[in-house]
């Protein structure tokens, strides 16, 4: 996979809180569930890998390093949502709402 942040991906997403990490892959997850209804696949798997940069780059982050369980849980559920068979039963809607979350946090905490 290219790295698409590259940016980030030299150092700076370090620097960032977790809320507004979480809150940039949940841009990412929204753009990929928005291409999803418009029906283009292409896009969409786009949105996804980028999603998951960000989430790999989350992971490597030593800040998170106690918070290492819940990120991957969630990278796992979006593989499988975007990418497996959705044996967790995720939708759309609870992908948004979770990541939403974050949004809300970031912006109050990093404005």
């Amino acid at each position: 996979m290219t790295v698409q942040h590259r940016e980030l991906a030299a150092g700076r997403w370090n620097q960032l809180p977790l809320v507004e990490q979480l809150g940039h892959v949940g841009s990412e997850v929204e753009r990929a569930l928005k291409w999803r209804g418009k029906n283009n696949p292409e896009h969409c798997m786009r949105a996804f890998e980028r999603a998951l940069e960000l989430l790999d780059l989350t992971l490597a982050c030593p800040a998170n390093r106690l918070r290492l369980k819940e990120i991957a849980r969630t990278r796992e559920i979006l593989v499988d949502f975007f990418h497996g068979e959705n044996q967790f039963a995720t939708t759309g809607e609870s992908l948004s709402a979770y990541f939403l979350r974050f949004a809300y946090a970031a912006r109050r905490t990093c404005a």
